[in-house]
């Protein structure tokens, strides 16, 4: 019973029925007269109630993302910065969101729908900013009137369901794996897996895939990997956010995928690696390109990026997959940020703006502690510089 019902039931009969009596003829009045703040509140209590439900085994802070629709107008500021994409951003998207809020008063309404969402809503106008790990080319952007720019790097995990095999006892190359992701591989003491993994004993069981049943740009990057390392999974299945899978159930977001394996004995899928870590999950190893097997972990990504040269693609869209170097994640990845160059609401991008150029600045650790890569100095730099130059307001004016 809620605290009201339980003060009614222990005050004297009269004194709560001149209560309720009350209560009702407030009731009637706030039904003539609307309150505007009502969809644009900030407490978490309230705004992340539908977030929570669909991501509740891999937020990192509950209280700071919301799938909702939010009001982004301003009067002083505005109450909810309205975005959505990618799903392997969100934890530190969630994170990022909590602690601007409790700093700012200014939440995040962030919709973890899938890149492929997120580039629609943003092309529809529906959101202030979208969000991809797919990089839009330079054309689509210029066609488009958007600008994109990397706001964080992390890796893709291959995740397993194995009795009595622990994080890391697992070893695939990238041949293996687009096998396994083919149908070809359809067991797990298979002679390519178990060549890999002397010494482990492999069940004799069948593999359970788990794929990605929306269109995403973990996937892009996933299957970007399998085609440079696999030339049957580059002429058989290809490279998009969406692909035709020869093998496996779908699920929606990493969230989906996570949660698939986790409750499906011998099965395998793919997710950003802070879903992975935040869920105990078991991750297998990796061969890289060098030859090398490497665990993923900050340090991996980061390796994978360390040669990226960033202004070498239009919008930043650079590819982070199969780098070469001994020490390098071979599925890294970086999430970008889509806004247009001429705003509908200059007042609800410079909002958003001020939150990104904030992460730049203030969320590294906050980053690092889910293994995600913060961006370099020089691109942070390069990013700001570009914020100056092509997001203007009504005025003509740079926004931040």
């Amino acid at each position: 019973m809620n605290r009201t019902g339980m003060i009614l039931n222990t005050i004297f009969p009269l004194r709560a029925l001149a209560l309720l009596a009350t209560v009702a003829i407030l009731a009637a009045f706030a039904t003539g007269c609307p309150s505007e703040t009502d969809s644009t509140s900030t407490d978490s209590s309230s705004s992340s109630s539908s977030s929570i439900a669909d991501n509740s085994s891999t937020s990192t802070d509950s209280s700071a993302a919301d799938t909702t629709a939010g009001d982004t107008s301003s009067a002083g500021g505005v109450g909810q910065i309205a975005g959505a994409g990618a799903t392997f951003p969100y934890p530190i998207y969630s994170k990022w969101a909590d602690s601007y809020q409790k700093e700012t008063g200014v939440g995040l309404n962030y919709q973890s729908i899938g890149s492929g969402g997120g580039i629609k809503q943003i092309k529809a106008k529906t959101v202030t900013f979208g969000a991809t790990d797919a990089p839009l080319s330079g054309e689509e952007l210029t066609e488009s009137g958007l600008v994109q720019w990397p706001m964080v790097m992390g890796g893709i995990v291959p995740v397993i369901n194995l009795d009595g095999i622990t994080a890391g006892q697992i070893t695939l190359d990238g041949t293996t794996l687009a096998d396994i992701f083919m149908g070809k591989i359809s067991n797990w003491n298979d002679p390519a897996i178990a060549a890999l993994n002397a010494g482990v004993t492999l069940p004799d069981a069948s593999i359970n895939v788990v794929t990605r049943s929306d269109g995403s740009g973990t996937t892009y990057n996933f299957t970007y990997y399998l085609a440079e390392v696999s030339e049957a999974w580059r002429n058989e299945v290809g490279v998009d956010k969406a692909v035709e899978w020869p093998v496996g159930i779908g699920a929606k977001g990493n969230e989906g995928v996570a949660q698939n394996v986790a409750g499906a004995k011998f099965s395998i899928g793919y997710v950003e690696y802070a879903y992975a870590k935040q869920n105990s999950m078991t991750h297998c190893n990796m061969i890289n390109k060098a030859g090398k097997t490497v665990s993923p972990d900050a340090d991996a990504f980061a390796a994978a990026a360390a040669s990226a040269d960033w202004n070498s693609v239009p919008g930043y869209g650079v590819i982070l997959a199969n780098q070469p170097g001994d020490s390098t994640w071979p599925m890294t990845a970086a999430t970008f940020i889509l806004m247009y160059k001429s705003p509908e609401d200059d007042a609800a991008s410079a909002e958003a703006l001020k939150f990104f150029k904030w992460a730049f600045e203030y969320g590294s650790e906050e980053a690092l502690g889910l293994d995600y890569i913060p961006m370099p100095s020089s691109v942070v730099e390069s990013v700001e510089a570009m914020w100056a130059g092509e997001i203007k307001g009504e005025n003509g004016q740079p926004l931040v």
